[in-house]
């Protein structure tokens, strides 16, 4: 396992990040199960855990919790996201102060622990001035409830606001950003990446195998199901639908790479996992396995570097900056929801 630090935290992160959303109702209901895949995951060398409060609501967090406990905790780097609705409770979600004081006691609580590494912004709140989250979240850090915060989904506009706000007020600054990026969906490396770069922030790419469209089971000839859970095929209905032309796209690109993993002698998990932590400004990419079979196919892609031949050929397949279908970039930008709104201006 390669490690790296994680921007300018001085945290020392290994390459690939376990994602806790498929531990509990959402992906996999079996505690015990999802225990010793954490467990297997931290005897391969892997240091550090995404998970957030609304993961199967809250039950993704007492699961690590649990695995976490009798002396695994201080060796783990833990991140937590909070900011899409908890429950019903139409202030149990966003940014506000309200929340973030309120959120992290309950995310504490069911992790059964004292701190949280890096507590995130899991989406962009429009409802809240920059200036109060940024305000909150430094009195946590002061607090010693939090060690340091980010964001998620953010585009470069507004990561370039927050830091300027927190150097004008004198808050603590946002030290992560965690975005989509795999090869289907490129976009980030037209300005995020680089502003990420920029101001020394580290990268948590999520969704490296895009959804399971780079698993390898998305090829040409081969019928394209869902997610392995009901929860997640009723979640994302209609996103695997090849009859719908974006989705047709993604696959006549999933199947181009994974000739060309084939070619390389590889999988095309291996490929698309390797090609995530290749790029400069990637501190580590976050596997969500829901199986032990899931896990390991994942652990066998740490270490592997990608030939600058290999790399050209993908970038014939899907160019850089470039995204297949739009909509896989990030919550409400690209989206055609967007335009509309641009439209009614």
């Amino acid at each position: 396992m390669q490690y790296r630090t994680l921007g300018r935290t001085g945290i020392t992160v290994s390459q690939l990040c376990l994602g806790a959303m498929m531990f509990g109702a959402f992906g996999n209901p079996d505690h015990d199960e999802s225990i010793r895949i954490i467990h297997k995951a931290l005897d391969a060398g892997i240091n550090f855990i995404d998970t957030a409060d609304g993961y199967s609501a809250g039950e993704s967090e007492e699961i690590l919790g649990k695995a976490l406990s009798g002396g695994r905790r201080e060796h783990v780097v833990l991140a937590v996201k909070f900011g899409p609705p908890f429950d019903e409770d139409p202030n149990h979600r966003g940014a506000s102060r309200k929340w973030i004081t309120e959120g992290v006691e309950g995310s504490l609580r069911r992790l059964q622990t004292d701190w949280i590494d890096l507590y995130q912004v899991g989406v962009p709140d429009p409802n809240t001035d920059i200036d109060e989250t940024l305000s909150a979240l430094s009195d946590l850090v002061h607090a010693g409830k939090i060690r340091s915060f980010g964001a998620s989904k953010v585009p470069a506009s507004q990561i370039v606001e927050a830091q300027w706000t927190a150097d004008r007020r004198g808050h603590e600054r946002f030290r992560t950003e965690q975005p989509p990026y795999n090869l289907l969906t490129r976009a980030i490396e037209y300005d995020v990446l680089p502003t990420c770069l920029r101001h020394g922030m580290g990268v948590l790419a999520y969704s490296p195998l895009a959804g399971g469209w780079l698993s390898g089971k998305y090829r040409k000839g081969q019928e394209v199901s869902g997610p392995g859970s009901p929860a997640r095929t009723q979640f994302w209905a209609g996103v695997y639908d090849t009859a719908d032309p974006a989705n047709a796209a993604k696959l006549d690109a999933a199947d181009a790479l994974g000739a060309l993993a084939d070619e390389a002698g590889m999988t095309l998990i291996q490929m698309a996992v390797a090609f995530v932590t290749s790029h400069p400004a990637v501190t580590s990419t976050i596997i969500g396995p829901r199986t032990m079979e899931h896990l390991d196919a994942y652990l066998e892609a740490s270490g592997i570097d990608l030939s600058s031949d290999v790399l050209d050929r993908i970038d014939q397949i899907v160019p850089p900056g470039v995204t297949i279908n739009v909509a896989d970039n990030m919550w409400d930008y690209g989206t055609s929801a967007l335009s509309a709104a641009f439209r009614r201006r």
